[in-house]
């Protein structure tokens, strides 16, 4: 069976539906192709964090109410080294610039929504999905769905499919540059419905290695500490979990932690990975399709929405002003934005964790940078300018 629409969307995690949401306010048509279920999409737990741009982005395709009456405004976050934590102001350092804790899969649910409410296509389990004709001007998908052979036409493709998806892939790789850095370590992260240990998130440098305490509501939390990638899950219990933490906390956080039963544990790989360029013809490639960032500085997700908001804007100029000027320009503004946050990421992961390779004197440059940043009127302002998100090129 054969369809038609204006833009073909792979992938209906946030970068996916967002796209969608975004371009169905402009008039617009799109159809969403996700292999997974609805369901298994909206159980992926993930990052929390949102740049102001992306939190202006989700108020522009109408899905910023929940997000606002719920999310946390947090205008500082904490570094914790040498057993005490410093306070990075966001706020004071960027003009009043803050970003909001409102998760993932809370962002998911708000655009999943809203698309249903809207009635728009987005066709899940759609099995051995594949871009064809994406170098040409007729490129289409072709995919299975309840065991039938489909295929949607389109203007455009948007790979929106993550790490592991079809575009990318379907792409030959001469026409493919990658860089990529793989982490000697992971994070054990732990989910647990208990009150945070304090308001604003804390990130550890310690002797036995790096350690987050975040949050996802006033009374639910997500920990991590650095562990091995020889570890596995069920290596570690609850208690085990919260023994570390408490190791690589300051005494006051420490002694006032809140601990509980997890509600899911998981043990995730850190890689910077940038795919060059992210257009290809017809076929564009946003959020993880494209580029991994280490979570130590909360880009994942916001750099998809930075993608996001690029082609939206692209893909409108396109139809409405006939106009390719933004389609032209798409894969040159995206890296642009992209470099900038794999670097950031990749210095704060180096200034925070504890390198196998690195030694005594690692640990001791580590804490010369750590003093000096939070000394420094200038350094904390370039922390604080990185963490909050740095601005767009127009």
């Amino acid at each position: 069976m054969a369809r038609r629409t204006q833009v073909a969307i792979v992938g209906a995690g946030p970068s996916g539906l967002l796209l969608g949401q975004l371009l169905a306010r402009a008039g617009i048509d799109n159809v969403i192709v996700e292999r997974q279920s609805g369901d298994y999409v909206l159980g992926r737990i993930r990052a929390g964090v949102l740049e102001q741009t992306t939190a202006d982005l989700l108020d522009e395709a109408g899905v910023g109410a929940r997000m606002h009456a719920e999310g946390l405004v947090h205008d500082g976050f904490e570094l914790c080294f040498g057993g005490a934590r410093h306070r990075i102001d966001l706020a004071g350092h960027t003009g009043g610039k803050h970003v909001i804790v409102y998760g993932q899969t809370e962002v998911t649910r708000d655009l999943m929504a809203a698309r249903s409410a809207a009635g728009l296509p987005t066709v899940y389990g759609a099995k051995d999905v594949a871009p064809h004709h994406f170098d040409g001007d007729s490129p289409y998908l072709t995919y299975t769905h309840d065991g039938q052979p489909q295929e949607l036409r389109a203007d455009f493709i948007a790979g929106c499919d993550g790490y592991h998806g079809a575009c990318r892939a379907a792409v030959p790789p001469a026409a493919l540059s990658i860089f990529e850095k793989v982490y000697p370590f992971g994070w054990l992260g732990i989910l647990a419905d208990t009150p945070p240990v304090s308001h604003e998130l804390i990130y550890s440098n310690h002797e036995r290695g790096f350690a987050l305490c975040s949050m996802r509501s006033p009374t639910r939390t997500r920990y991590y500490v650095q562990c091995s990638l020889h570890d596995k899950v069920e290596d570690w219990s609850d208690d085990a979990f919260w023994d570390e933490l408490r190791r690589r906390l300051d005494p006051r956080a420490a002694e006032t932690l809140v601990t509980g039963p997890s509600i899911e544990k998981s043990i995730a790989p850190l890689r910077s990975f940038v795919a060059e360029p992210m257009r290809f013809g017809s076929m564009f490639l946003a959020g993880d399709a494209a580029h991994i960032v280490p979570p130590t500085g909360a880009k994942g997700l916001n750099l998809a929405a930075s993608d996001v908001r690029i082609l939206s804007r692209a893909l409108v100029e396109h139809y409405r002003d006939h106009s390719d000027a933004g389609i032209e320009r798409y894969s040159e503004r995206c890296l642009a934005r992209v470099w900038k946050a794999e670097r950031f990421s990749w210095w704060f992961t180096s200034l925070t964790h504890k390198f196998p390779d690195t030694g005594a004197i690692g640990a001791r440059l580590q804490r010369a940078e750590l003093d000096y940043l939070v000394s420094s009127q200038a350094a904390t302002t370039v922390m604080a300018e990185n963490y909050v998100g740095l601005p767009f090129d127009g």
